[in-house]
């Protein structure tokens, strides 16, 4: 490729709405433009990379006896009404209606899709276990689009679905595809993907992981021990409590007028967040009623896991005159408002506490859970605190930010038997198939690899993924002996088979070594009259960590020789 005739302009300025390295490479190299929010078009270096990222997950998804199938973009509204996700998924699904006032959708996923291919073709147990998977287009409409290709509305995406015949089935296979996306980051280059436990979310299903890039701008908090290899999404970690320990005492009301947050109690009476219980307040989608929760003052609500407690989505509660509630004063002795009420495990057998008093201006101290509140259960709805306790070893647990680069799900029969998939066994009954999830976002993958692998002047493409393998640096192409020379290594490179870019343009050296970098090219080589002058071209590798000067005559065996080594 001649660097004079590829399309996509670079920059020397950062983009004022892009944060993460990634996001300001992949504009300022000429890898993608935006189209709309969400929304990009790709340039021809990211679809080469684009390319190899699939080749990869292609290969990965072979050899563990994966199908590949491309079911489409566009689905009848009827599949989705079969399992029920057509009104239980929100406005990120692009629901729309065809010329004939169809409705339709645009698929986000495509669990419905694969069930509705799969339930025709594989009547019989002899057909089981078996995986399909596809490379395909998608679209969610997602409300906070950010950070370049890291979320996005329209998205490439690998995803499988497996069919079994029992659960220990699913489970092995399960492992099988977890032990694949492990040599798909590998071979992509991420050397910072941990797996951990995760929330099932809308898809369903009884268990899941996410791979987790460690990164600062990930989205999501992880929970880590490092003594014992517990990880999990902060939506899903176990939170354990230590008793505090004190002795029972007596209720005592106090007057805290206008005091109606945790801090200025705390202060009021000269004490710890720990030591107080907080009250949140929320609206569902399957009660009338506003819902308490009762948590110990110096931890917060983990919405995630009391959704799964409740089975509905939370709100904030606004609906502040349909109710006696107390706010800013609420607390769990005497409390006599009509509403749903949970107490979280952090205050399980707790003695000596301060809460509201369910009366304008007034709080309580010494209240016991055991004696005064006597709650029938406790739920575990509070997010991990750092540095709190290992579920799994009791250690120092701590905390630190990811971003997603694939999940697995357990989905059991969610979508399989609501859509009235059945086989017939060996002994002539019919069953229900058992399904398996696995999905990896293309673009996203793509923006991670730049995440951990990047210094300040661009991307550091591993040479697996990398769009070209050899750059040749053509400096001076006016003299007549440089142009000849990078061309007869560019020719001999070719005729190797390798791929290069030669930078052919009447370009300053600080700029074609600027764009070289926003390239990242792994190998690169530099022909100038300097180093011809003593007979040498200079060979180096992107992320620096070789540098030499070989003979001319010998550049490109010594090119084809290093590139090898870096396969």
């Amino acid at each position: 490729m001649l660097m004079s005739r590829l399309l996509g302009e670079r920059f020397k300025e950062k983009p004022a709405d892009a944060a993460m390295p990634s996001h300001i490479f992949l504009l300022r190299g000429g890898y993608m433009r935006q189209v709309a929010n969400g929304i990009f078009s790709l340039l021809p270096p990211a679809k080469k990379i684009v390319d190899k990222i699939e080749n990869i997950i292609r290969e990965e998804m072979d050899a563990i006896d994966g199908q590949e199938v491309l079911m489409p973009v566009v689905l009848p509204a009827d599949l989705w009404k079969e399992s029920g996700r057509w009104e239980s998924v929100g406005s990120e699904l692009m629901r729309i209606k065809d010329r004939a006032g169809m409705d339709m959708l645009l698929g986000m996923t495509h669990e419905e899709a694969a069930v509705h291919l799969s339930r025709s073709e594989a009547l019989s147990y002899t057909k089981y276990p078996f995986m399909i998977y596809q490379i395909q287009t998608k679209f969610r409409d997602e409300p906070r689009s950010r950070g370049g290709l890291i979320r996005v509305r329209e998205f490439t995406m690998k995803d499988a679905y497996s069919f079994h015949t029992s659960q220990e089935d699913l489970e092995a296979y399960y492992m099988r595809c977890h032990e694949a996306y492990e040599k798909i980051y590998a071979r992509a280059g991420l050397k910072n993907v941990i797996s951990v436990f995760s929330d099932t979310g809308m898809m369903g299903g009884s268990a899941a992981h996410e791979f987790m890039l460690l990164n600062e701008f990930g989205e999501d908090s992880l929970v880590i021990c490092k003594e014992c290899g517990y990880s999990a999404n902060m939506e899903i970690a176990k939170s354990i409590h230590k008793n505090r320990g004190k002795a029972a005492s007596t209720i005592e009301e106090v007057y805290t007028p206008d005091m109606k947050d945790i801090d200025a109690i705390a202060k009021k009476f000269n004490t710890d967040a720990s030591n107080t219980i907080k009250a949140t307040v929320f609206a569902t989608d399957n009660s009338t009623k506003p819902l308490v929760v009762f948590i110990r003052g110096d931890l917060e609500v983990n919405e995630a896991k009391l959704k799964r407690v409740i089975g509905s989505n939370v709100y904030p509660y606004t609906d502040y005159e349909n109710t006696d509630i107390n706010f800013g004063f609420i607390g769990p002795y005497n409390l006599t408002s009509d509403c749903d009420v949970l107490y979280d495990e952090s205050l399980r057998d707790e003695n000596d506490l301060i809460c509201g008093a369910n009366k304008d201006n007034y709080h309580l101290s010494g209240v016991c859970m055991a004696r005064d509140v006597k709650p029938e259960s406790y739920v575990d709805v509070s997010k991990v605190l750092d540095g709190g306790i290992c579920p799994k070893c009791g250690k120092p647990i701590s905390l630190t930010r990811g971003i997603e680069v694939g999940n697995i799900f357990q989905l059991g029969t969610k979508y399989s038997k609501s859509m009235n998939m059945e086989y017939v066994d060996a002994n002539g009954e019919r069953q229900t198939p058992i399904m398996g999830c696995y999905g990896i976002g293309v673009g996203r993958l793509l923006a991670s690899i730049i995440e951990d692998n990047h210094d300040d002047y661009g991307p550091i493409w591993p040479m697996s993924v990398a769009p070209w393998q050899v750059h040749i640096c053509s400096l001076n192409n006016q003299n007549e002996d440089v142009k000849s020379q990078a061309e007869k290594i560019y020719k001999e490179l070719l005729d190797n088979n390798l791929t290069v870019v030669l930078d052919d343009r009447k370009a300053a050296p600080g700029i074609q070594f600027a764009d070289a970098d926003l390239l990242g090219i792994p190998v690169r080589v530099v022909v100038s009259q300097r180093g011809l002058a003593n007979g040498e071209i200079e060979i180096s590798t992107r992320d620096k960590s070789i540098k030499m000067s070989v003979a001319k005559e010998t550049a490109a065996d010594e090119v084809i020789k290093l590139v090898k080594s870096m396969m």
